[in-house]
């Protein structure tokens, strides 16, 4: 097709869904990694025959995603070219803007310039202010919360500050106030997100956190394919936490998504709405759920809930529509740890015209996906290597 001839694009992130092969894995403790085919292994096989058609079982061995002879679809993987295996840093390359610098990391805790300042914004000292799970904090500290009032600091081994609250002690919306001016103070800093972490429940037996999740992230340093496409007239939809990734950046309306299943459904909605532009949806239940709390089954689950609704989803799309899945990391819930991992990515490409499709091989960046878009519309990228001339 001409370039004038394609008018929407979705691009799904599936959110931690690697699939291992990152040849620097090792210097980040990964090596053992492999997300997507290990959990297909703990589950005994995946149903995935939407994906399979496609051509999924060609990137990399699955228990039960065995590889057709012509998949529907363009099929390869993608090696993360910036430094680092977090959410923004995934999602800002997919956009066309490679990290050279990684985003800072404490895992040891924050030092006491940063927990200082916290403590002026919140007029009390935090609690915690240690690397550790989000379900694990709140059985070491919740309790604690809830009598003092102080809220939970907490990070990981990669670059967020996260803020846990009851909503009963902070309510959401004081907690994102408290975000926001974290946000502020950590720019110079470099850490990528200030995520706040709401929960409710009276006791460690009933935790829970809820929905109300956001993530306030250090906004691109330079413009990417979606200031590009805005700036051409085009619309972008960031569906999820596709807006807080870019904190705003390059989106024409963001719609938040409570889980992976609404989030699939407001992508459907917004595509409703969109002439020319794309959708760009990132399903977080995968990490967020199930790779970060090491439940493989649940993993597997949703994976096979998503291939399902991607079936019903291909055939409402249309001529001049592009059609591309992959992912942001890896977070392999069976190996050792509750962090992302650095893993190549799978690449899913298909369209309504395509009569079949073919191996575009392994691809050397992520920012590959913001060439190969920008092509079609005719745009700049300066950033990745465009596949978009094996599209037709």
């Amino acid at each position: 097709m001409t370039t004038a001839a394609w008018q929407r694009v979705v691009l799904i992130t599936l959110d931690g869904v690697g699939v291992g092969g990152q040849p620097d894995a090792a210097c980040y403790g990964d090596e053992a990694a492999c997300t997507l085919p290990h959990v297909a292994e703990c589950c005994g096989g995946l149903q995935l025959p939407t994906m399979q058609r496609l051509g999924l079982g060609r990137i990399v061995p699955i228990v039960g995603v065995p590889p057709v002879a012509r998949p529907r679809g363009h099929v390869g993987r993608m090696l993360e070219r910036s430094k680092g295996k977090d959410t923004t840093t995934g999602h800002w390359e997919l956009a066309g803007l490679e990290q050279g610098q990684p985003f800072a990391t404490y895992p040891e805790g924050f030092p006491d310039a940063i927990i200082d300042a916290f403590s002026d914004l919140a007029g009390v000292r935090p609690l915690g202010n240690v690397a550790a799970s989000g379900t694990e904090v709140l059985k070491l500290l919740g309790e604690e919360h809830l009598r003092t009032g102080r809220p939970i600091v907490y990070t990981s081994v990669d670059s967020v500050f996260q803020i846990a609250a009851h909503e009963d002690v902070l309510p959401r919306e004081r907690l994102y106030a408290l975000c926001k001016g974290m946000r502020q103070v950590l720019d110079e800093y470099r850490v990528g997100r200030v995520i706040a972490r709401p929960f409710i429940g009276t006791s460690v037996d009933t935790f829970e956190r809820t929905a109300g999740r956001r993530d306030f992230s250090m906004p691109p340093q330079g413009d990417t394919l979606l200031d590009n496409m805005l700036k051409s007239g085009m619309t972008v939809i960031g569906v999820g936490k596709i807006g807080d990734i870019f904190a705003g950046k390059g989106i024409s309306q963001s719609i938040k998504s409570s889980c992976n299943s609404d989030g699939m459904a407001k992508t459907r909605e917004a595509l409703a709405q969109l002439d020319k532009g794309m959708v760009f949806t990132n399903l977080v239940d995968f990490d967020m759920l199930y790779g970060h709390r090491l439940d493989a089954h649940g993993f597997g689950r949703a994976l096979e809930e998503f291939d399902v609704w991607l079936k019903d989803f291909m055939a409402a799309l249309k001529s001049g529509d592009l059609l591309i899945i992959t992912a942001d990391h890896g977070c392999d819930p069976t190996t050792p740890g509750t962090d992302h991992t650095r893993e190549s990515v799978p690449l899913l490409v298909w369209h309504p015209d395509l009569v079949s499709g073919k191996d575009i091989g392994v691809r050397g960046s992520f920012a590959d996906v913001a060439a190969t878009i920008a092509g079609l519309f005719g745009l700049e990228c300066d950033c990745g290597r465009s596949f978009a001339d094996q599209l037709t």
